[in-house]
């Protein structure tokens, strides 16, 4: 269900938005060779507390964790447990957290130490892919014309444009209508409307757009064990602005 939304609304958001990017910082901050991944679901979990808000994430659908923590060649949803950080891993890092109920949900990719140029390059590709889709969403924007120019940016990079996760509507719940695939059809699709918001995430694979799930059930990986990028905003489409809920 779509929720619409008042100035008092998405101002909730902000504020859960605000959240989301301050545990974004810190996190990175701490993200370290040596460090043990089961360190930055803590400190995520410490920022929430402190901030009286609630997870959108921990126990989500039965998720055990406050953070999806997912290097190298997972794409998505990764649990953190069980890994240590090295120099030259990438790390993606989705976390999300409501505010009177309402929520807001980002993700972003980066890497450990010194990494690679490709690894790089990869990291700032998908990022720039999100940025491309939010400079288009606008009241009676088509979602197929924003998924094509995601879509596009990541072929002109010979990257896998993974398809089978996608974004999504957000607002009373983490997960809303519309899906926001990372592909699509210019001028077709979804519209959207003032009192929306989405979240766009693309997800970009250097070899194969193909993916395999863990027996976690959980866990999304490369199908070819290349490395893989997210990013994603929570974007509102407000009466007089589009604003990105989840930058600092």
């Amino acid at each position: 269900m779509i929720t619409y939304k008042s100035n008092e609304d998405f101002l909730n958001m902000k504020k859960a938005g605000k959240i989301v990017a301050t545990i974004h910082a810190e996190l990175k901050n701490i993200s370290l060779p040596g460090t043990k991944i089961e360190i930055l679901d803590k400190k995520a979990e410490e920022i929430i507390t402190k901030s009286n808000s609630t997870s959108n994430f921990f126990n989500y659908r039965g998720f055990p964790s406050y953070i999806c923590a997912s290097p190298n060649d997972v794409v998505v949803h990764g649990i953190p447990k069980n890994f240590t950080l090295e120099e030259g891993d990438i790390l993606s890092i989705d976390v999300g957290c409501v505010v009177n109920g309402y929520h807001a949900d980002a993700a972003l990719t980066y890497g450990i130490g010194k990494i690679s140029k490709e690894d790089q390059k990869l990291i700032d590709v998908t990022k720039k892919a999100l940025y491309e889709g939010i400079k288009l969403v606008k009241d009676g924007q088509k979602l197929g014309t924003i998924g094509n120019k995601i879509e596009k940016v990541g072929r002109k990079n010979s990257y896998g444009v993974v398809r089978e996760y996608v974004g999504h509507g957000i607002g009373l719940e983490m997960h809303e209508d519309p899906q926001v695939p990372n592909y699509g059809i210019k001028n077709k699709g979804f519209t959207l409307k003032k009192g929306m918001a989405i979240c766009i995430e693309p997800m970009f694979n250097i070899g194969s757009a193909d993916t395999k799930v863990d027996d976690d059930g959980w866990t999304v990986r490369t199908s070819d064990g290349k490395k893989s990028a997210h990013w994603e905003h929570t974007i509102g489409i407000m009466e007089d602005e589009v604003c990105i809920m989840t930058e600092l």
